[in-house]
């Protein structure tokens, strides 16, 4: 008999391990893809036909680390000295997002390895960015773990926000609550949870205004943006996941201007809306696919990029969210409308664009000429 209740018990176990990991699947829109149906395609088809096309030098940097394979370049940012922090999804622990495919690494202004920055890091489950505030420090993007770390230009963390779920909260979440089966009055397969403040889920980027407040995309499990003090106080979430005005589909990054419009890349629903420094809705560009990534040029003025990751093109706008010229990268790598051709975007320089992706393992430098 205690066999017997053994076995059931692993069996269960095992289905709950199964569906859980489902769930943390990344969430499509139903009947697109990341690609969009074919009639969005077609209609983006139309407005790129008469975007100007800008003409671009494309160098893959090819950059090494010593005994360690790079992986996916999901992260990619630059220092005021032109040092490279690329956060990587590489590690040989564990199962994907396991116990660790994470590492970040630094590379100096000739794309030469530095070193590891936080190794062996609590915080390091499944890499998702990096950024690059304005002081030099460098702030690390996880979404296995739901956490976001901040280190100072020496590499030492120096602050952190959200909290890596241990193996008992999954247990309890997924067996005892059972928070992905769906209510009996609300059929639908998919139950999109609405999140509470203190803790991220699968969260995707950060940014920051000009006051030092912290902007979180957060991201595959909640559908909402987050803002958070200097000092850590969660202040602000506005988001649930659907279609409508503050409502998103996989908000996957975040970017902030000189004036402190926050830029939100809605990629599900194939558009970027805009909010003031209060979360309070602003408009919506559409016209640039599905956003993967958003970054905003330094200077006056100031341009927003925002890549595709499925097509692997790269829209340059004014900050009205005119579309002012673009480019398509990565082609060779044959994964137009399936891939992760374009994950990250560093664009200090408006005519210099840093682009990392899953689908690469490499970083590409793109000078647009």
């Amino acid at each position: 008999m205690k066999r017997f209740r053994i076995v059931i018990s692993l069996s269960v176990l095992a289905v709950a391990i199964v569906v859980g990991a489902l769930v943390l699947l990344p969430r499509r829109t139903e009947g697109q893809g990341l690609a969009g149906s074919p009639e969005q395609q077609a209609a983006q088809a139309a407005l790129e036909a008469n975007y100007p096309k800008l003409q671009i030098n494309d160098q893959y940097l090819h950059l090494s680390i010593p005994g360690q394979t790079m992986g996916q370049t999901t992260g990619v940012a630059l220092n005021s000295k032109g040092h490279m922090f690329v956060y990587t999804r590489t590690q040989n622990q564990g199962v994907a997002r396991g116990g660790k495919a994470a590492m970040l690494f630094e590379f100096d202004d000739k794309y030469k390895f530095v070193k590891e920055w936080g190794p062996n890091n609590y915080a390091e489950a499944f890499a998702h960015a990096v950024r690059v505030d304005k002081d030099d420090n460098v702030w690390q993007v996880d979404e296995g773990s739901g956490m976001i770390v901040k280190y100072n230009p020496e590499a030492q963390h120096i602050f952190w926000l959200g909290r890596t779920p241990e193996a008992i909260d999954y247990l309890e979440r997924n067996l005892e609550v059972l928070h992905f089966t769906a209510p009996a009055n609300q059929p639908s397969r998919n139950i999109h949870p609405t999140g509470r403040m203190g803790d991220f889920d699968r969260e995707t980027d950060v940014a920051w205004d000009t006051m030092g407040n912290i902007f979180v995309s957060d991201g595959y499990g909640n559908s909402r943006v987050v803002k958070i003090s200097p000092d850590g106080h969660w202040l602000k979430a506005v988001g649930t996941w659907g279609h409508d005005q503050d409502q998103f589909a996989t908000p996957h990054s975040i970017a902030a201007d000189a004036q402190n419009n926050i830029y939100v890349a809605d990629r599900g629903n194939r558009r970027i809306q805009v909010y003031d420094d209060n979360l309070t809705y602003e408009k919506t560009i559409t016209g640039v696919g599905a956003p993967w990534d958003l970054c905003v040029s330094e200077g006056s003025p100031q341009y927003l990029f925002s890549g595709d990751g499925a097509s692997g093109k790269i829209f340059k706008m004014d900050m009205t969210g005119k579309v002012v010229g673009m480019f398509q990268t990565g082609q060779d790598h044959g994964e137009e409308n399936t891939g992760d051709l374009v994950h990250a975007l560093d664009c200090r320089s408006p005519n210099t664009v840093y682009v990392g992706s899953a689908t690469m393992w490499d970083v590409q430098k793109v000078t647009i000429k």
